[in-house]
């Protein structure tokens, strides 16, 4: 006998015969089918009654057991693809209507998929693209799939890469030198180009033609071509303890940029315009001036450097180079000592009055040209040569051992 409740939910599966049958799921608190309420007419009930004998016959509860779970799949598959129609419209909002931009392997994903779904299935849910631009993607597979241009043959063969670098370099060396000039350079050292070539592998790395390139003078070109005139000048500051507490004092010094030699010109808590005068004179000192035989001081454009220092320095044919404004990397040199002073020495030790100062400046000073090597300098020292010998290996040491320098002993 079947039975059933008035509450239980009703079931839809597939007999052998491929009929369509409902199936009315009991519960332990049922009434026999006759008495069921709603079947209000006799052909009604005979009609049900026929139905449901003919269930009893053919089906099972693993057929049930089936049922159940295919509707129970349908609904959550219904549930996901709701979710992610509503996802798309959400996006589609974010981007106010415009398609955002996909790479070549998203446009492939969706092009596979989207040919599954069809046209018409595309136009029926809220998609990020328009139907016709996914299957447009999938017909470029399609082409993709056909070309066989990779199978052809070598063209006309690259310009090597030495002859690439040999061209940039020319050119780089020589701002003032056009194509048909780089080209017989080329001919001097056994290559042979067009001059079309020459020209396409200047654009290629945004090298301009000769007339502007030679117009505009690189810092780097005007410091190789006045080396050993030049000087560069800079302060840093340093904190130091008195008795009225922490007094910021200024070093003023001057670099050599061909030989690396640096002079501490002064320090003082107050640079002033006499300060600076004084210091000019003694720069350019006859006898012992540290700008003796320069032509050119690089320094920043602080107000510090008074028009009377400026005038000192021309007076004794010693021209200014002010640079740009924000550019500490122009004068790399000096911010380089500057930081080489302050992380070996300076910002390690706690200075009090300013004789201590004085004291660990002109210690660093003697460390930096004596018993320093310099990777600018190929890692030699500024003055001095390397000790060698079979002597015993000693250490000197400087500010109690913060500065140190090894050698053999003669």
């Amino acid at each position: 006998r079947c039975w059933v409740h008035a509450a239980a939910g009703t079931l839809s599966a597939i007999n052998r015969g491929g009929r369509t049958v409902h199936l009315f799921v009991a519960t332990r608190n049922t009434r026999p089918f006759s008495h069921l309420r709603g079947f209000r007419s006799t052909e009604h009930r005979a009609r049900h009654s026929s139905t449901m004998s003919r269930m009893n016959g053919i089906l099972t509860p693993l057929h049930l057991l089936i049922a159940a779970t295919a509707g129970w799949l349908n609904r959550q598959q219904a549930d996901v693809i709701d979710f992610l129609v509503e996802q798309n419209r959400v996006l589609l909002e974010l981007h106010d209507g415009k398609c955002p931009r996909l790479s070549d392997d998203q446009r492939r994903r969706l092009a596979i998929k989207g040919k599954a779904v069809g046209r018409k299935g595309l136009f029926e849910i809220p998609t990020i693209f328009r139907p016709d631009t996914i299957l447009g993607w999938h017909r470029k597979l399609i082409a993709l799939k056909h070309d066989y241009s990779s199978r052809r043959g070598p063209g006309r063969p690259p310009v090597l890469v030495e002859i690439r670098e040999l061209v940039v370099r020319l050119a780089n060396d020589n701002p003032s030198w056009g194509y048909t000039r780089i080209l017989g350079a080329l001919d001097n050292i056994g290559h042979v180009v067009a001059r079309t070539t020459v020209a396409n592998i200047l654009k290629e790395n945004g090298i301009t033609p000769a007339p502007e390139r030679g117009e505009r003078t690189r810092w780097r070109d005007f410091l190789s071509a006045h080396w050993d005139v030049l000087a560069a000048t800079d302060f840093f500051t340093v904190e130091v303890w008195s008795p009225r507490g922490l007094i910021t004092y200024y070093v003023l010094f001057v670099l050599d940029l061909s030989t690396r030699r640096v002079e501490i010109a002064g320090i003082t808590p107050k640079p002033d315009g006499n300060f600076m005068a004084q210091i000019a004179r003694n720069l350019v000192d006859y006898e012992d001036g540290f700008l003796r035989g320069k032509r050119y001081l690089i320094h920043d454009r602080d107000p510090k450097f008074t028009e009377q220092f400026l005038r000192i320095l021309k007076d004794s044919d010693v021209g200014n180079v002010k640079l740009p404004r924000r550019s500490p990397n122009l004068n790399a040199f000096a911010e380089r000592f500057v930081l080489s002073i302050k992380s070996e020495c300076l910002n390690k030790l706690i200075l009090f009055g300013e004789s201590s100062l004085r004291r660990a400046c002109s210690e660093y000073a003697l460390h930096y040209h004596e018993e320093r090597n310099h990777q600018g300098l190929d890692n030699r020292l500024i003055e001095g040569e390397p000790t060698s010998g079979d002597g015993v290996v000693q250490c000197h040491q400087r500010l109690g051992g913060l500065l140190k320098f090894y050698d053999r002993a003669a």
